[in-house]
């Protein structure tokens, strides 16, 4: 397999502070990788030491198969997106489209084709005469990504370039970035903090905590068989639910700290008596009658609904939450009852995180 973009245990560190830790990662030609973590993780770090605009401790950085340790930035033949757009407010959308190829002494009249030929990839073909100001947030950045595009480097990067829409234009332009993305075959990294963008955008999400990789793989594969309890605590939204357990019987079940002490036949084999924790998706706790066989009384505490979907609180510790589609007829202080799938059921190790079990779906 050809690899766009190879890091092998690459570290970072600045005086003593050790920002990245045997970052291990190979990006395939025209994949669509995302660095997801919370603030402070060091994506922002990976994405900087990929361009070369911070300069790696230790390892070995390659792009297209070439050591590029100690290339500078502008000889990486990378194109970064940023957070801010940083357009300039006194030129034509044409003009910051082309400006880093005036700068490349490209002619004027193959200038002018790429901007023409850019500009209907990312939608803008009527807009090329305008200035900035007189665009809408997002016609901004499909400049900044269209500047980007017309220098044909060997990979994007992007950095958090939503986070300054708001909801509703977030949720479109996730769309048209994958969509331009697939449209001219790229390879791009994106950072970002919003789990969902990583999620539905990525062909590959990297999930990043404290300078260290913690589990990457396909979407699916972190939401279905998290490594650890961070990572299954991280994806997934509305955030998954731990509650205290102990393996339970022939080590083949696990008994939860729940009303009534439920216990769930498991495929995992456990030393009884072991503490555990255990972890279920909101959208794997079923509401059903109160005296269903295995069902768990809980009281609600707080509803809120958004119309596709309502999410019920319980009362106590652990606070629960219970995903139920469309509006739910249950007010705080009702008792509902919920039966929860064991094949659904992650357990972790309460010591180290790790996972003892993934979900067998």
């Amino acid at each position: 397999m050809t690899y766009q973009i190879e890091l092998d245990r690459v570290e970072k560190h600045y005086g003593r502070f050790h920002a990245l830790k045997e970052i291990s990662l190979a990006i395939p030609k025209g994949q669509f990788v995302a660095l997801v973590g919370p603030s402070g993780c060091g994506k922002s770090t990976l994405l900087r030491s990929i361009a070369g605009l911070e300069r790696i401790t230790s390892g070995t950085l390659r792009i297209a198969g070439e050591p590029v340790n100690d290339l500078p930035p502008r000889k990486r033949d990378l194109a970064m997106v940023f957070q801010s757009y940083a357009l300039y407010p006194h030129m034509s959308v044409r003009d910051n489209l082309t400006y880093a190829l005036r700068l490349k002494g490209v002619s004027r009249a193959e200038r002018a084709r790429r901007a023409e030929e850019v500009a209907a990839v990312i939608g803008l073909e009527t807009l090329l005469d305008r200035r900035p100001r007189e665009l809408s947030g997002g016609q901004r950045q499909r400049v900044a990504m269209g500047r980007a595009i017309i220098r044909q480097p060997r990979a994007f990067l992007f950095d958090e370039p939503l986070s300054n829409l708001d909801a509703a234009l977030r949720v479109r332009m996730r769309k048209e970035v994958r969509a331009l993305h697939d449209r001219i075959g790229a390879t791009s990294v994106y950072v970002t903090h919003d789990q969902i963008e990583a999620m539905t955008m990525a062909d590959h999400v990297v999930v990043l905590q404290a300078g260290r990789i913690e589990q990457q793989g396909t979407p699916m594969a972190l939401y279905d068989r998290p490594a650890n309890r961070f990572v299954a605590g991280f994806i997934g939204s509305p955030a998954m639910n731990f509650m205290p357990g102990v393996i339970a019987g022939d080590g083949r079940a696990v008994r939860l700290a729940l009303p009534g002490n439920p216990v769930l036949e498991t495929a995992i084999a456990g030393t009884p008596g072991l503490e555990v924790e255990v972890g279920i998706r909101p959208e794997h706790m079923v509401l059903g009658p109160l005296d269903a066989p295995h069902a768990v009384p809980l009281v609600v505490s707080a509803v809120e609904t958004t119309g596709a979907a309502s999410y019920l609180f319980t009362e106590g510790e652990p606070e629960l939450i219970v995903t139920t589609e469309g509006t739910a007829a249950i007010r705080a202080d009702d008792t509902i009852g919920v039966s929860i799938d064991p094949a659904r059921v992650h357990l972790f190790e309460p010591e180290t995180g790790a996972s003892l079990r993934s979900a067998k779906l």
